[in-house]
């Protein structure tokens, strides 16, 4: 088969480059022009009152630290195949970003992050992109659990029968992975992915757990200190219990980010109108969030995306 001219093959990647930039801005254009979530005097209201300015700084820390700690977690793990500096990390986490923005699941992001190496490493980076989103995924699934049996013994959201059921459900799942770990299909199985997890220096995994726990810290704080700027006072633990069972229940099912937000900010509004808070604090308070964690990283991450090379 004949291969295409260098030329063209610029071509190509130019138009690939745009069509990843472009439906990430469609997508946040879209999320902006259709909702009805933002209202400047209400921001403006709440930025008036007294020690608004230290709570918006403590935010904006907040904001960076989240996606630092994100690139130092990356950088960590990319090390073990290759020397990577935190500016080069940090290229391949934003770029990832934009690129997962609107894939399932943020699927985009394994694919991203492995076009920044040589072809035969693809697996690798996959492998190394999975152990890093596995830590995260756990600390955050344990953390909701917890908050969603606080919150749930003191205000009855669900019924204890669903709840009890979730909690089965991830048990039976667990049991599954551990009953099935030798099964093998076209080479692989899952007792090889294990092994392969506890060949990563130990060194790493401490590393890579510590920084997913802090980030997650920092994502439901901010979360927190949201609702404290628009005068929400409710007691600390009790918030906390709420938004990390918002975040558990929001993310449980296969989405699109497009859906993610909207079942998580819906779930919001659920669980935290039984605590009296107004839907219009919940709704900004969510939005404000995806525009600091998503919005900023997938513009810084544009810029990656469009000076992007590939690796040989």
């Amino acid at each position: 088969m004949k291969a295409l001219p260098h030329k063209t093959k610029q071509l190509f990647v130019f138009i690939a480059k745009l069509l990843v930039v472009s439906g990430a801005f469609y997508y946040i254009y879209n999320r902006l022009a259709n909702g009805e979530q933002f209202d400047p005097h209400r921001f403006s209201t709440a930025l008036a009152k007294p020690n608004a300015w230290f709570i918006v700084a403590a935010i904006i820390m907040l904001t960076f630290l989240n996606r630092f700690l994100e690139i130092l977690k990356w950088k960590a793990l990319a090390n073990t195949l290759q020397p990577v500096s935190l500016g080069q990390s940090a290229a391949q986490v934003l770029a990832a970003v934009t690129a997962a923005i609107f894939t399932p699941n943020g699927l985009g992001e394994y694919a991203a992050k492995a076009l920044y190496y040589k072809k035969q490493d693809a697996k690798e980076i996959v492998f190394l992109n999975l152990v890093c989103n596995g830590v995260q995924m756990i600390i955050a699934t344990l953390a909701g659990l917890t908050g969603l049996v606080a919150f749930n013994f003191i205000y009855s959201v669900i019924p204890n029968s669903l709840l009890l059921a979730i909690i089965a459900g991830i048990g039976i799942v667990a049991l599954i992975v551990f009953a099935s770990r030798n099964i093998t299909v076209k080479g692989y199985s899952l007792q090889k992915l294990f092994e392969k997890i506890n060949a990563l220096p130990k060194s790493v995994h401490q590393k890579n757990m510590a920084l997913a726990l802090f980030r997650y810290l920092s994502i439901v704080n901010q979360h927190y200190l949201l609702f404290l700027l628009f005068g929400v006072s409710i007691p600390y633990p009790v918030m906390m219990a709420a938004i990390a069972g918002i975040y558990f229940l929001g993310s449980a099912l296969p989405n699109f980010t497009f859906i993610d937000f909207a079942v998580r900010g819906s779930v919001a509004v659920y669980f935290f109108e039984i605590i009296g808070v107004n839907e219009w604090i919940v709704v900004l308070a969510a939005t404000l969030q995806w525009l600091l964690n998503v919005v900023l990283p997938v513009v810084a991450g544009s810029y990656f995306v469009l000076t992007f090379k590939r690796k040989l």
